[in-house]
């Protein structure tokens, strides 16, 4: 059996984007990576329509929290997956990749639905990446 990658996603504030990446990687990916999530300045919780949007694709978000990104041992990850739209403030030695992805905040609950999608089609294809070829 493979070694599962360890993957960072990462957005502003770790209350949506981020957290709903990391849901669907642990949901859908879990035989190749161990999913994690932080933020640039992480939020005081995770609005209620990220935790809604999620469980309408079967996935329970609602034991995650969001963590600030200088709080975590960055040396852990072989991927950072970056979709704040802004340069990482700290170094990390991982390969980083940038997700050009609108936050949803203060969107409406339609194109929220719409960005939710994006991040789970993004996802599945980086699992299809990462899963061995039989």
């Amino acid at each position: 059996m493979a070694v599962k990658k360890k993957v960072l996603f990462v957005c502003v504030g770790n209350a949506c984007r981020s957290q709903m990446a990391e849901g669907f990687a642990r949901s859908l990916g879990g035989d190749v990576m161990d999913a994690e999530s932080a933020g640039l300045a992480a939020a005081l919780k995770i609005p209620e329509e990220t935790h809604i949007f999620m469980a309408e694709k079967n996935i329970d978000t609602r034991d995650q929290f969001p963590k600030d990104l200088r709080e975590m041992d960055l040396s852990r990850y072989q991927l950072v997956i970056n979709m704040s739209g802004y340069p990482l403030p700290v170094s990390v030695a991982a390969e980083v990749r940038e997700w050009p992805i609108q936050d949803p905040i203060f969107v409406s609950e339609k194109k929220f639905r719409v960005i939710r999608d994006e991040i789970e089609q993004k996802v599945k294809e980086l699992i299809d990446e990462m899963r061995p070829r039989i």
